[in-house]
């Protein structure tokens, strides 16, 4: 019960559809995670270290669901040929949801929250057939930088979205009305974005027919079972996913905290956030394309290692400096390491992904991801709070308190990043490809 993919070559069009897809759903979160809605959320509609809180919990709430569908989706969308159908549900649930986050307010950290997780939800497994696609349209040979190329260009897309909607919030003075509006912008951008994967890329893999007595929702639960059985032949595979499980976590609590850091700890304003974050995706695009070479040159392990050694420095340096303009120049180092973490990450499990299977793989890629993302912006969420309650209790005013437990909460992100690291040597990358020539069943 193997997905037939065709062995065709793709089209310069079509990788570039690929690419824009990425351009418009990076715009996302430029907007909503890390320069905008963000510290939106956090200041303007709850407030406080709460909002720190209450951020975390609706960032895990969204990894959850994720974490719970993807296993059975991703094998459901290999078998039936349908990962483009999945992709245009997926993206029209956040284009949508991503506007309405316009009609959230002052005090409406319920709607607030249940909007972003819908949202968050919608793009984050979007990306589980996104990335699946990318084995169809890249060979061993080129994955690592067309990968790397798609993370460059979805970082521009974030830049340009950032630049569109920085002129009317800073010439408003950051007016919530103006700053709710970008929302809808960025839900209109994304949507107009991804509109050239659908009707450009045509998707290789081959509907297989039902047995008897079958359904797509039993094959898809028959294939998750037979993925995890078949985890002894992709020992080197699995080692690379717990070490993902672990650095993942780090990388995204940088991104969902990114903004909120720098209101808390430098008190940046609206406007500020968005050139930091401007920044932060311009060195993203040079990270993405650096490393993208460097896998193809040096190998996906060892591009790997470089770029998480280069993400503790920010994090660490943060911790330390109480200066803007060192914060500013942290961003741009950040953006550089996190983007080059992320880009190979993916294109190892297409590396290390049997023929066919994908799709399968990536949902399980994004099962380990959701399921530690779930925990790590909880547990920065929940610490920020927790230590800022401790400081205040022991005499710092309410805003040095907030800035203390903040300061606290960046020791979670190195310990996720250290131990990710150290199990990511553990991986020995040429047994992991060459497991990936042998299907689950035995065969070649």
């Amino acid at each position: 019960m193997q997905t037939k993919t065709t062995a065709q070559k793709s089209s310069r069009r079509e990788r570039w559809a690929w690419y824009l897809y990425d351009f418009g759903n990076s715009a996302y979160a430029a907007v909503v995670l890390l320069a905008i809605y963000a510290a939106y959320f956090k200041g303007e509609v709850v407030g406080g270290a709460e909002g720190s809180r209450l951020w975390g919990i609706a960032v895990g709430i969204a990894m959850l669901i994720v974490a719970v569908t993807a296993p059975v989706l991703g094998p459901l969308a290999d078998f039936s040929g349908t990962k483009k159908r999945f992709l245009f549900v997926y993206t029209a649930l956040s284009c949508l949801v991503t506007a309405s986050l316009f009609f959230v307010q002052r005090g409406d950290w319920l709607i607030g929250m249940l909007f972003f997780v819908l949202a968050e939800v919608g793009y984050r497994s979007s990306q589980v057939f996104y990335n699946a696609l990318l084995p169809e349209i890249a060979g061993p040979e080129d994955i690592g930088k067309v990968s790397g190329n798609g993370w460059a260009i979805g970082s521009a897309g974030g830049v340009v979205c950032l630049l569109i909607v920085l002129v009317p919030i800073v010439l408003t003075g950051s007016n919530p009305l103006v700053v709710r509006l970008s929302l809808v912008f960025t839900a209109v951008f994304f949507a107009l974005s991804s509109l050239p994967i659908f009707f450009w890329l045509r998707e290789r893999a081959e509907p297989q027919q039902l047995p008897p007595g079958e359904s797509y929702v039993t094959i898809a639960f028959k294939r998750l079972s037979r993925t995890f059985k078949a985890v002894r032949r992709f020992r080197e595979f699995i080692k690379f996913i717990l070490a993902f499980l672990i650095y993942n976590d780090g990388i995204l609590m940088v991104l969902d905290f990114g903004a909120i850091l720098g209101a808390v700890l430098f008190g940046m304003e609206q406007q500020e956030l968005i050139i930091f974050m401007i920044i932060v995706q311009v060195t993203s695009i040079a990270g993405a394309y650096l490393f993208g070479l460097l896998t193809h040159t040096i190998g996906g392990k060892r591009t790997l290692v470089l770029s998480l050694l280069l993400m503790v420095v920010p994090v660490v340096w943060l911790y330390f400096t109480h200066s803007r303009v060192a914060f500013y120049i942290i961003g741009a180092l950040a953006g550089f390491a996190l983007t080059g973490v992320q880009s190979v990450s993916r294109t190892l499990v297409g590396m290390f992904s049997p023929q066919g299977q994908s799709a399968e793989f990536y949902g399980f890629f994004a099962v380990t991801g959701r399921t530690s993302s779930f925990i790590g912006p909880t547990i920065f969420g929940w610490l920020a709070a927790e230590a800022t309650l401790w400081y205040q209790a022991h005499g710092q005013q309410t805003l040095l308190a907030e800035q203390s437990g903040h300061r606290v909460a960046l020791f979670s992100i190195i310990a996720f990043l250290l131990v990710g690291l150290l199990l990511l040597l553990l991986v020995n990358e040429k047994k992991a490809r060459q497991a990936a020539q042998i299907s689950p069943e035995g065969g070649a």
